[in-house]
């Protein structure tokens, strides 16, 4: 597939999936939400790595929306709709944005974003779809659908409220103030600041190149019990992960992890299989 919005390397089991519309400050149209869904998959489902970085360029992460797409949904039905028809027809439009992000959520390998100046709008909804956000000092976090008009529908808040104290997703919901990096930090939103981009891409890799050192399988289902325990009861949560390492665990990779920890050498693992997508 040829790409408008993003470049995607791949290498030592890394891919670095690289926003790519610096001039547009990487805002969000309608191509952006048929790549971005497609890259993941097919890095995925053909296990082409163990592990997948977003990282963006210019001056900002993501200006969000771009200001084409408002209205789309209105034009690709046509002037034959009545109001509630249009109605239906915006629904479904913001479905599938929504969808977008789910599958960073959905994929089986940890996602890890990389924030220098703006998340705005939807590029909140984006980083927070990650498993695990980098920043620079320069970087912010606002919810700009406030400051026109919007209430933000794409992920904000079922996310955010996860992630930050309700209070703090009020306050950022209500004035649509810009989160600095230093802020987020404390909050827990991001997990370390860096100095300037160079920086924090070099950080963010080693800690890509740490993950994929790993056995995928472990890792795998490391995501999948944190993303349930998050959504479920303790209880619930317990009696998954024992179902899953029942059928799950495999005793040679223990003890190939144990072995290589022990000889100080990588370990060889098996990788994920390739996922077979229903039609």
């Amino acid at each position: 597939m040829e790409l408008t919005c993003f470049k995607v390397e791949i290498e030592h089991n890394i891919a670095h999936v690289i926003l790519n519309r610096p001039d547009k400050r990487n805002a969000m149209n309608a191509d952006f939400w048929r790549e971005l869904p497609a890259i993941i998959h097919d890095i995925d489902d053909q296990s082409r790595a163990r592990v997948i970085v977003i990282s963006s360029t210019g001056p900002h992460f993501s200006a969000g929306l771009d200001l084409s797409m408002f209205g789309q949904a209105d034009a690709e039905s046509g002037p034959e709709l009545n109001k509630n028809q249009r109605a239906v027809a915006s629904y479904h439009h913001i479905l599938h944005m929504q969808k977008t992000f789910n599958c960073l959520e959905a994929c089986r390998l940890p996602v890890i974003a990389a924030v220098q100046g703006g998340a705005i709008g939807g590029g909140v909804d984006l980083s927070t779809a990650c498993d695990i956000r980098y920043a620079t000092k320069d970087a912010f976090f606002t919810i700009q659908e406030i400051n026109i008009g919007l209430t933000a529908d794409v992920g904000t808040f079922p996310r955010l409220v996860k992630l930050l104290p309700e209070g703090v997703v009020r306050e950022m919901a209500y004035t649509g103030r810009a989160m600095p990096a230093s802020e987020a930090q404390q909050v827990g939103l991001v997990n370390r600041v860096f100095d300037d981009q160079q920086a924090m891409l070099e950080g963010v890799m080693g800690v890509a190149a740490e993950i994929a050192a790993k056995a995928p399988v472990a890792i795998y289902g490391s995501k999948r019990m944190i993303n349930y325990a998050r959504d479920h009861s303790t209880e619930d949560a317990l009696d998954y992960i024992s179902i899953w390492n029942t059928s799950m665990m495999n005793s040679g990779e223990i003890q190939e992890a144990i072995a290589a920890r022990k000889e100080q050498r990588s370990g060889n693992f098996v990788d994920l299989p390739p996922k077979r997508r229903m039609s």
